[in-house]
This record gives structure tokens, C-alpha cells and sequence, in this order.
């Protein structure tokens, strides 16, 4: 999706920008101010390679009074490190929305996958990933399989879903899995979503496993 041309026009015309980012974040750049962002959310389990369980909440401080916190505790309270205070007021950053004690191993394991991406750089990231789903998508077809939707350099995702007449999905997974292939059914179709430390060499195993 281009989140720019999106932003630019929910910014003209004053709208709320709310933005569903877990397809997306950890394997293609997001720029929140020049998107024109107002709020971003997404868990960490998937592109961000972190664990279940922790994610990541954006609200920009211009939308913040916007966006009540629903639950109160102690922790998203301006004075939160006074036990004896009766102070309502919220904290005035994001802590604002953290209502209780973390998940403070979640947040480390976020932390850590976090860190190696911008180790590897996004920038660096994004065409890795949208290589490998070309490959898939390119080495499927030639195999007589059709993929879902039409791939082009523009909405290039990192997921590729793909089918074949005369084929049930089930049957296909069978054959992966017992390559040692981690795909998943969706509909009919079969969806594989390699990041980008999968190597070539991996797509050509799942493209020989295809029945």
C-alpha cells in the first residue's frame, strides 16, 4: 500500500490516519511523519520476528488526547512511581497506554529482533524479501501453478499465495511439510511468506517439493 498517498490525502482532508502495519512492518520501511500517520499498531510475531504476545503501538502526541487509554493502573499514570498519589493525570508519552506491569519478556525478545533488523537495515530488507516472493511467484507459475492477485513491482508483498486446478491445498502441504517446508492453507490457496534470511537455494527446495 502506498501509505504516503494515503496520508497525504486523509491530511488534506483533516481524517483520522489509522494504520494496521503487522502485513508489512519489519519487512518494508514506514515512515510515520512523512505518511502522515496519526496511529500504527502491530504485534510483534510476525515480519518483526519478535515472540506472541508483545507488540507495538504508535500514537503520534498531536492524537494523543484523541485516544483515551480505556484501563487505568499504575503505571500509566503520570505519577506512577508514587504509590501514595491519587493523581489521575496521564503521563504525557506513551506511557500513557501501558496500563500495567509489562511483558517483560516479551519486550526483550522485541528488543532483540528489533535490533537485528536495523542491524541488516530495512532498506536492505525490503528487496530481499520482495526477491524471494518474486521467485516463489515466477518459479510456481512455471510449474503451472496460478498465484493470487497480480504481482508487480509496485505491490510486491512478501506473501505469496498459490493454487493449482486439479490440486487440493492439503495434499500440497503434505508434500512441503514432509520436505521440511513451512507453508500454510488459506481457501484453497497455499501462502508462503519467506523473509529475508531465507536463501535462494530454500525457494528452489519448495519449488522442487511441488507436486
Amino acid at each position: 500500500m502506498d501509505l504516503e498517498a494515503i496520508g497525504e490525502i486523509c491530511h488534506r482532508h483533516r481524517c483520522a490516519f489509522l494504520v494496521d502495519a503487522i502485513q508489512g512492518l519489519g519487512a518494508f520501511p514506514v515512515d510515520v511523519r512523512r505518511a502522515h500517520i496519526d496511529a500504527l499498531a502491530a504485534d510483534g510475531h510476525k515480519w518483526l520476528l519478535g515472540p506472541e504476545g508483545c507488540g507495538i503501538l504508535f500514537v503520534s502526541q498531536e492524537f494523543q488526547e484523541s485516544v483515551r487509554p480505556v484501563e487505568f493502573g499504575w503505571t500509566n499514570v503520570a505519577g506512577y512511581a508514587d504509590y501514595a498519589s491519587r493523581d489521575m493525570t496521564l503521563r504525557q508519552d506513551a506511557g500513557r497506554y501501558e496500563c500495567g506491569t509489562l511483558n517483560t519478556i516479551g519486550c526483550y525478545g522485541l528488543r532483540a529482533s528489533i535490533e537485528l533488523l536495523l542491524e541488516v537495515g530495512v532498506e536492505a530488507v525490503a528487496p530481499a524479501v520482495q526477491r524471494l516472493g518474486d521467485l516463489v511467484a515466477e518459479g510456481v507459475q512455471a510449474k503451472g501453478y496460478e498465484v493470487l492477485g497480480q504481482r508487480t513491482p509496485a505491490n510486491g508483498a512478501g506473501i505469496v499465495s498459490f493454487r493449482k486446478a486439479g490440486l487440493e491445498a492439503s495434499s500440497i502441504m503434505q508434500k512441503l511439510s514432509a520436505a521440511g517446508v513451512t507453508a500454510a492453507p488459506r481457501q484453497g490457496w497455499v501462502r508462503v511468506s519467506p523473509h529475508f534470511y531465507i536463501s535462494p537455494d530454500d525457494i528452489g527446495r519448495l519449488l522442487e517439493a511441488l507436486p
